[in-house]
Order: structure tokens, then sequence, then C-alpha cells
């Protein structure tokens, strides 16, 4: 190993302290704590088991352009995975299920792209997307459109939870144009996609 450097000089001699010489190992005991209030500064070889491994980890998204009914709260088929560590997105039923053993919190987002819709002039017209966790709804965002212009809307959502194991999620969009019983989500790499990470215990 090289040495290792505090972020701190030798009030005496101006220079870097010292923990160690090279060639040394330092060991911390099995529950003790290492605080370094600086920068570690690696000289040679490797260091490792720093940061988080925020597993489970996955992103999904739409296979395809996917029609949603008016007025109705729709589940989003992302049924392409682009990763998925624990195998805990079903691409069936289009939800994440907490697996054994992995509960705490966990950070979720999403965006949507809803194709050529117009708003109306007369009513409260609103698009959104929802975060839910076992059928109920635990973040939303909202868009009011009073124009009757037609348009492609974007709308996009983060949410962190606290998960426990068997905890269902899923991604949804609604949207409450009347006169448009079906609306196309947009299904391109950066249109339509949902992903999430567990942060901590």
């Amino acid at each position: 190993m090289g040495t290792l450097f505090v972020d701190k000089l030798d009030p005496q001699s101006g220079t870097s302290l010292e923990l160690g010489s090279s060639g040394d190992t330092m060991t911390v005991p099995s529950g003790a704590t290492l605080s370094i209030a600086g920068t570690i500064n690696a000289v040679s070889g490797t260091a490792t088991g720093f940061g988080e491994i925020n597993t489970p980890s996955f992103g999904v998204r739409l296979s395809s352009d996917q029609s949603v009914a008016n007025q109705t709260s729709t589940k989003l088929a992302l049924a392409t995975e682009d990763w998925d560590t624990n195998s805990a997105w079903s691409t069936s039923n289009y939800n994440f299920t907490v697996p054994s053993g992995e509960a705490g919190k966990y950070w979720f987002g999403g965006h949507v792209r809803i194709l050529s819709i117009a708003g109306h002039d007369s009513t409260n017209y609103f698009s959104q997307v929802q975060i839910r966790k076992n059928d109920a709804t635990r973040a939303e965002h909202r868009i009011y459109d009073y124009s009757a212009t037609s348009k492609d809307l974007d709308i996009q959502l983060s949410k962190v939870m606290n998960l426990s194991v068997g905890d269902v999620i899923d991604f949804r969009v609604y949207h409450n144009g009347s006169g448009q019983s079906n609306q196309n989500i947009a299904s391109s790499l950066s249109s339509t996609f949902f992903a999430g990470f567990k942060v901590t215990t």
C-alpha cells in the first residue's frame, strides 16, 4: 500500500501529516469508525468499500406507444428493462416489488410524454402522472392546460419512500380532456420511462 495522507499540514514543517509509511498495512477493527475530515490522497493502489451499492435498482420504459383512456388512471405498460439488478420489476404486471431482505428507503422517478393532446378553454383540463404504492397514490404531478392547441406534453415526477418487503410500486398516467377518449403515450428512449433504487435501510 502507499502512504495514507491526511489533508492537514504539520504546523512546524508545513508538510502533509502521514499515517504509516509506504508499504505499511493499516487495519481498522470491525465495529470501529474511521473519520477523515478532509481528502484521501491515493498515491497508488486502490480504495474499496466506499459509497453505497444502491441495489435493488431498475430502469424500465415502454416497448411501444400506449393508448390511455380519458378520465382513467392507467398503469404504464413498462415492459422493456434497461436493467433490473434483483429481478424485482414485473414486465407483465408492470410494477416493482420490494424483495425479501431489502426493506428501506427508495428513490423513484419517471417521465411521460403525451402525444398531440389539446386542452379546453372552458374547463379545468389537466394531465398528471402518479407513483403508487400498493394501489394508493403516494406522489403526483399535475399540469393544467387551458389552450385548445394540440401539442406534446411532458410530465415528470420523483419521490423517496420508506418501503417494507412485499410493497408494490407502479407508475401511472391520467388525463381528463373531454372528448378525447384515448391518448397516445410516446415510447421513444427519451419519452416515457421509470427508474428506482434503494437509498438506505
